[in-house]
């Protein structure tokens, strides 16, 4: 055989060969077995929620288990940690938030991961509104009205969080550097606490996720006096914003889908399409409603975007009050 086509032969065998031993962009038919999915809180947080609405939906379109198993601890950077170190081929995801994506880089010395690094950003999930409100007791109705009450007396209120560095401390630390006013922050380990502390007058103001707030409203003894969304939330269409009301705060609280980094790009689109469609069909749309949530499907970019606005949002806030961990 001539050489020239001895030669073309062995460049057509060497990328026959070379295709053939790349790893395929994507199982047409992922998942053929068990998917894990990480919660980095507790059972019956939100994040837990809407974890377990993604799975059962998925469970039941697959026929594969889709379990969700919840691993708190560290500020969520243990579960979050987890993801990291997992096998990048679509059957470890987790179901994570602004703290160990974001916040929490601002507020340790050192993760056990890199935010940046170690994770592909699969989509956005669900937002909710924080809401600021306020002991009735404390005789103001507006935001205005609360801002004039703390200027008067500086030092000498205090708010309730869900814990140090928590998006319902920085709101506050937030409020209170854009108005110009002291406060004092009292940290509990969740937002049932948090609330029972505002009922029972041991906290005088708190800014925790709407859906902690609204079912106290009946009793008179809470007032929601703003949202914390850039703009009104369609499930509390009568509640003015933070920026309506004359305060520069935004503080939304997400949740989004992430794999660990390496995920094949393709497989990542797959997720995020499957995800997109469970979040928004009719009847998970109205269980998230239930949970004062929407959801907000996205782009891989539109979440590092959402990433990347919270650390510019956050990191002068942290700065200025001086918030470490560790």
């Amino acid at each position: 055989m001539p050489r020239y086509l001895l030669a073309a032969l062995a460049l057509i065998c060497a990328a026959f060969c070379a295709v053939a031993a790349r790893p395929q962009a994507v199982a047409p038919d992922w998942p053929t077995r068990s998917v894990k999915l990480y919660v980095p809180f507790g059972p019956g947080s939100t994040p837990d929620l809407v974890a377990r609405m993604i799975a059962d939906r998925l469970a039941q379109k697959f026929g594969q288990p889709f379990v969700v198993e919840d691993k708190p601890g560290a500020s969520g950077n243990l579960g979050t940690d987890a993801v990291a170190k997992a096998e990048p081929d679509g059957y470890t995801l987790g179901l994570s938030i602004a703290g160990p994506l974001a916040i929490n880089a601002l507020l340790f010395a050192k993760l056990p991961y890199n935010p940046r690094k170690d994770f592909a950003y699969v989509t956005l999930v669900a937002t909710q509104p924080s809401a600021l409100a306020v002991n009735a007791r404390l005789g103001v109705s507006t935001v205005s009205e609360l801002v004039e009450l703390l200027r008067r007396n500086p030092g000498k209120y205090n708010f309730g969080s869900i814990g140090n560095g928590s998006v319902s401390h920085l709101a506050m630390e937030a409020i209170a550097l854009k108005s110009g006013t002291q406060i004092v922050h009292v940290p509990y380990a969740s937002s049932p606490q948090a609330m029972t502390a505002l009922l029972r007058g041991d906290v005088d103001m708190v800014c925790l996720p709407a859906i902690a707030v609204t079912p106290q409203l009946a009793s008179g003894a809470v007032k929601i006096l703003a949202v914390s969304t850039a703009a009104r939330s369609a499930l509390l269409p009568g509640i003015p914003t933070l920026r309506e009301s004359g305060i520069d705060v935004e503080a939304d609280a997400w949740n989004g889908l992430i794999a660990p980094a390496g995920t094949p790009g393709a497989l990542v689109a797959k997720i995020a399409r499957e995800v997109g469609e469970v979040i928004t069909a009719p009847d998970i749309r109205d269980k998230l409603a239930a949970q004062l949530m929407e959801p907000i499907p996205g782009t891989p970019a539109q979440f590092r975007a959402r990433i990347d606005a919270d650390l510019a949002r956050w990191g002068p806030v942290i700065r200025a009050a001086n918030i470490r961990i560790n």
